[in-house]
């Protein structure tokens, strides 16, 4: 074969795999915007209570699940974080490893305090903002026991 031949492969090779990893960062139509609302969240069966929670849990339902799991400072990064974590996810409930009890990873607890600072930006001026604030607001993960509460 000659090499004029190997590198029609080459950029063969290469103009095909740009197509599947441009499908796979964007997808269908309107698929981005569809891994972004809570009911896909909950269509994992594993996590139907921390839905039913946040359905039934005051202000915060009108926010989806990405507006306080997801860094939301930047669109790049929020979309890295968003495959990273969602392919964590896939992998975990395939693999048949999804653990009793929920819980925040230490990447997690910090961008949903980010994102707790982000929104309530003029609540928290005043305050130490290295803490978490579920740690006084116990009432507001998910875990349905009741309204917002805090110390």
């Amino acid at each position: 074969m000659r090499s004029g031949n190997y590198l029609k492969i080459i950029l063969g090779v290469m103009v095909i795999g740009a197509a599947v990893m441009l499908f796979v960062l964007f997808g269908p139509p309107k698929l981005l915007a569809k891994t972004s609302t809570p009911d896909y969240c909950m269509s994992c069966h594993v996590m139907e209570s921390q839905f039913e929670a946040w359905f039934h849990t005051g202000a915060h339902r009108r926010i989806k699940c990405v507006d306080c799991h997801l860094p939301n400072g930047n669109a790049g990064i929020h979309y890295i974080w968003k495959s990273i974590d969602g392919m964590k996810d896939v992998l975990v409930f395939y693999s048949g490893t999804v653990p009793d009890r929920i819980m925040l990873s230490t990447h997690g607890e910090k961008v949903l305090r980010e994102n707790c600072i982000r929104c309530h930006d003029t609540a928290v001026a005043m305050i130490d903002t290295t803490r978490n604030c579920w740690g006084c607001h116990r009432w507001v993960t998910h875990t349905r026991n009741a309204a917002i509460e805090t110390l």
